[in-house]
């Protein structure tokens, strides 16, 4: 209300309005903060959407001071109902927009030799070197250095007293002084000296930070079956001009679109945005011929009062657009597209069912045969065209070749023609000046009052009608990359490997069915060098990722020349690697020529295998056949035929065993292990693609150079945290803890200075259990290689070198190395919890968390459910703990309620946080939380947890969490 009677003074004749989240214009009276979280972004997906498209998709690139938006329009906004905005879930609708911390303020650092560009910020204060108030350096200083942007055309808003201009003898001596450092450390550790310029290194930043930014848009294109090079990309925003050419260049995209406001072009985007109203309504009905006049009957309904808003705000019919929509999905499974109606004389003939069946197959590679199509809800989405701005043309041209303002020296790479790893003098245009038709051949500069155009070598600008810079890419010389180190294509490859498991784990999310993989993404995909050892991996699940090396080596020992190309695997079993038995891991290897030089494997959480109760997760099982499905090595893939018949015998064998079942959700199980399938094949896709732009024996070389890369973090990090916790070069730090029934895990980690590396040493550990809190020897592995990776405070791969510099060893019998038959169910999801504590106790890294991931099943005969329930994390010195999270090892969400209770016969009745759980220290754990389930028809339910016994150890005079509340009650 206060907020409203800012607006009251206004003259009622004129119409005020703010942006949505989801590129629409609201009057003030309708308008709510939570519809707004995302306006200035979506603002500028309206700007380039109405300026830029004119058949072809576009891809959105909106480079600001502290971060990148993406986004893509093909002709229709694409919107998403749920996103997470400083780490706050927010549901509402908003455009599809991703956003990467790559900036011009992004800082630029050199970290155990890898090129490092954000995600922290100089921000606004004290902001880069060259803004004379002591900061550090950014891009853009990079790119002041390189000359491509240039100080005399900037204002004098600098330093202390405001009144100076950039400083570009301060960004000069920065860059020399952090080259040094770069030439003494590669000379440190490799013994002999490596010879970088200043220029190299600003370039070698400016790199990264372009194939960081990339990342976001293979995501929004690669992974969802667009091909990027048939897109156009229009850059905008204060920084999006000096990187343009090189983000197209990466992705292969021919042709770049830079508006005549591209600096501002949120802020135009608002005066081309149009006013909407949507309305909606819950339906869920199958869409059938029986059921359309009532659909229809609704969308009348639901327009009627779209319309009368609209026309009580001012707008006529004739500048009323109507678009109706259904949330569409198939039955049994969660997730909902959103489908347009079709044109009636189109090729879908009005049919909104033919427009989901092919909407489906763009998006997940697949449709479901003989399944009904539900609706949900029911959308009306009213426009009013508003936009009052006219696009005004500039001069045309009476010659094509303009007069540059000036010249600069400019840095253009390595790759850059006959001047290669020289400055250029290259020319300087101002928008301003030139006209219609005017070509500019690259390298050249164009700069504008709110934004700078950097034109590459072999690139074509043209000046359009309206003053729109329009630039055709060209064919680009390729710097030559040898085997040898060289930092700055390390970070490069670090990206890319990065990349690819992101890759396979969007299409896993996407082809898959089950609730447990689609929508709580309980899953991790990853990519393996000849051997085994772990490459790169998405930031997917900790407790997946030491344990799934463990299974690709475990299978490349065992089948040795028995495994062919084409063939897929497929493993659970704890002593070939896995965790548990549900974790079920696919594994492809990746061929050139006759021999696998990658692996590819994801590990996918599978709601029901089989076993004594429903979700294959019971609490009292105490060996392993009670807990469902085992599987040591099955070929799921021969010569291109799925072995369905060979894979549903495995899944159903558990009901030959007494008081076991079979596999209860038998068509899910086939169903996710094809979407892991097609998750591998797009990982051998993208190492194929990466092999062919680089060379095998490149792409091998940086794959141990990354791993070589993890190993020296880890060592650093052993050093720093022995000298800061005043040990002894040789010396120990100690912890233990108890499960619930009294069974230690103790820990002693000897830490060796001079060599740089440590023993994890789990002897004093008791012994294996008669129950199932058991854990696979690959468990403790994924919580030491995760604990590590915590410990090195900076971005890096997390991969088999974070264990080179770790011997680890664990007593053979002992409950974290147990037989081959013992039951582990509990191990994977609570005893790893407690070997993460006790490893990060013992580190003094920070006090306890919730000790276990509080699994909770229920189902029958014909249905399993399986879930973690969140809860708090322990606190550090300095910090308080978060409250109602998956903390550790477990990196799931929780079903959506709406979800949970359409899907299965249970009704939520309560989902919160247990206020104050946490304690009341200076500084305080996380609160756990309260989870209330009502069931809507007999079925057995189960939770398996811990830490309900022993207090919580903690460090630093902070405070643990308590446990999480599960109450369930049953009809």
């Amino acid at each position: 209300q206060d907020f409203s009677k800012g607006f009251e003074d206004i003259d009622k004749n004129t119409a005020v309005s703010f942006m949505k989240s989801d590129g629409g214009l609201s009057p003030v009276d309708n308008f709510r903060g939570s519809s707004s979280i995302l306006s200035g972004p979506a603002g500028g997906v309206v700007g380039y959407a109405r300026t830029t498209f004119t058949g072809e998709p576009v891809i959105g690139f909106d480079m600001g001071g502290t971060s990148t938006d993406v986004s893509r329009f093909d002709g229709h906004y694409e919107q998403v109902y749920e996103t997470v905005t400083a780490g706050v879930t927010i549901q509402a609708p908003q455009l599809d927009i991703n956003t990467v911390a790559a900036g011009g303020g992004s800082l630029l650092t050199f970290e155990s030799g890898l090129f490092l560009a954000g995600p922290e910020s100089a921000g606004a204060h004290p902001g880069p070197v060259c803004y004379r108030k002591g900061g550090r350096l950014a891009i853009t200083d990079a790119n002041l250095f390189l000359g491509r942007l240039l100080p005399d055309f900037f204002p004098k808003i600098f330093g202390p007293k405001e009144n100076e201009g950039l400083d570009r003898d301060a960004v000069a001596k920065a860059f020399t002084e952090l080259t040094e450092e770069i030439n003494n450390w590669y000379k440190k550790k490799h013994g002999e000296a490596k010879q970088y310029t200043p220029e190299q290194v600003a370039f070698g930043f400016i790199s990264v930070a372009n194939e960081s930014m990339c990342r976001p848009i293979r995501a929004l294109t690669e992974a969802r079956g667009y091909d990027p090079s048939k897109h156009v990309l229009a850059c905008f925003g204060g920084a999006g001009g000096q990187h343009a050419c090189a983000i197209a260049r990466s992705l292969g995209m021919r042709k770049v679109f830079i508006h005549r406001f591209a600096g501002i072009l949120s802020a135009y985007g608002l005066g081309l945005a149009d006013v909407v109203e949507e309305t909606q309504e819950a339906c869920a009905m199958v869409y059938k011929e029986e059921n359309l006049s009532y659909l229809e009957e609704r969308i009348a309904a639901l327009q009627e009062i779209a319309i009368k808003k609209l026309k009580q705000s001012g707008f006529a019919d004739a500048n009323i657009e109507i678009e109706p929509y259904f949330d569409m999905r198939y039955d049994g499974t969660d997730t909902v597209l959103r489908t347009q109606r079709p044109d009636k004389d189109g090729k879908y003939q009005g049919d909104y069912s033919k427009a989901f069946a092919v909407d489906y197959q763009r998006e997940y590679g697949f449709t479901i045969a003989d399944r009904s199509i539900m609706v949900d809800n029911i959308r009306v989405r009213a426009i009013g065209k508003s936009s009052t701005i006219k696009r005004i043309p500039i001069a045309k041209a009476d010659d094509k070749e303009p007069e540059p303002l000036t010249h600069e020296m400019v840095y253009w790479g390595d790759d850059s023609g006959e001047d290669a790893g020289k400055r250029r003098k290259s020319p300087v245009y101002d928008l301003a000046h030139l006209k219609a038709d005017h070509k500019i051949s690259g390298p050249a500069i164009i700069i504008d009052k709110t934004s700078t155009i950097v034109v590459l070598p072999n690139c074509t600008a043209r000046i359009t009608e309206y003053g729109d810079v329009k630039i055709k890419m060209g064919t680009e010389n390729q710097r030559k990359i040898g085997t040898k180190l060289d930092t700055i294509t390390l970070s490069l490859f670090n990206n890319r490997f990065m990349s690819i498991a992101e890759q396979m784990g969007r299409t896993l999310q996407r082809t898959s069915i089950s609730t447990n993989i689609k929508e709580r993404l309980d899953f991790s995909c990853a990519l393996f060098d000849p051997d085994g050892g772990l490459v790169a991996n998405a930031p997917h699940l900790p407790v997946h990722l030491g344990a799934m090396q463990d299974a690709v080596s475990w299978q490349v020992r065992n089948l040795g020349k028995d495994w062919r190309e084409g063939e897929v695997i497929v493993s659970n079993h704890p002593c070939a690697g896995g965790s548990h038995l549900p974790d079920i891991t696919v594994i492809t290897p990746v061929y050139s020529g006759n021999s696998p030089v990658f692996y590819v494997a994801s590990r996918g959480h599978h709601a029901d295998i089989g076993g004594i109760s429903p979700g294959s997760m019971p609490p009292f099982s105490k060996n392993l056949s009670e807990e469902g499905a085992c599987i040591k090595s099955f070929k799921l893939v021969v010569d291109g035929q799925f072995q369905e018949k060979g894979i549903t015998e495995l899944l159903m064998l558990p009901s030959k065993t007494e008081g076991c079942s079979g596999s209860r959700n038998l068509r899910d199980n086939l169903s996710d292990l094809k979407a892991q399938i097609a998750a591998n094949q797009k990982g051998i896709n993208l190492v194929g693609e990466l092999i062919s732009e680089y060379s095998l024996e490149v792409v091998q070389a940086y794959m141990h150079h990354v791993q070589a890369n993890a190993e020296e973090a880890v060592r650093e990090m052993l050093v720093d945290l022995s000298e800061k916790y005043g040990l002894e070069e040789v010396d120990s730090l100690h912890a233990e803890d108890f499960l619930d029934d009294g069974s230690k895990i103790r820990l002693s980690i000897k830490i060796n200075r001079k060599k740089r590396s440590a023993t994890f040493d789990f002897s004093g550990t008791g012994p294996q259990l008669y129950g199932n809190l058991n854990a696979p020897r690959a468990v403790t592995m994924s919580a030491v290689i995760y604990s590590l990776r915590c410990l090195v405070k900076r971005e890096i791969p997390l991969n088999q070198g974070c264990l080179r510099p770790v011997k680890i060893i664990i007593p053979k019998g002992s409950l974290l190395d147990p037989s081959d038959e013992a039951a582990v169910v509990g191990g994977n999801v609570l005893t790893s919890q407690r070997v993460t504590d006790v490893i990060l106790t013992a580190f003094r890294a920070c006090a306890c968390s919730q000790g276990c991931m509080n699994n909770f099943t229920f189902g029958d005969a014909q249905m399993g459910y399986y879930e973690t329930i969140a809860g708090g994390a322990g606190a550090g010195n300095g910090w308080h703990g978060e409250s109602g999270v998956h903390s550790h090892m477990t990196n799931t969400r929780i079903t959506d309620a709406e979800t949970l209770e359409r899907k299965y016969p249970v009704m939520l009745r309560e989902f919160g946080l247990r206020a104050g759980s946490g304690g009341s220290g200076r500084w305080r754990g996380g609160d756990g939380v309260v989870r209330e389930v009502q069931a809507l028809r007999p079925l057995s339910f189960g939770i398996l947890s811990e830490r309900r016994a022993f207090g919580v150890c903690c460090v630093c005079c902070v405070c643990c969490v308590c446990c999480v509340l599960c109450v369930v009650c049953c009809c």
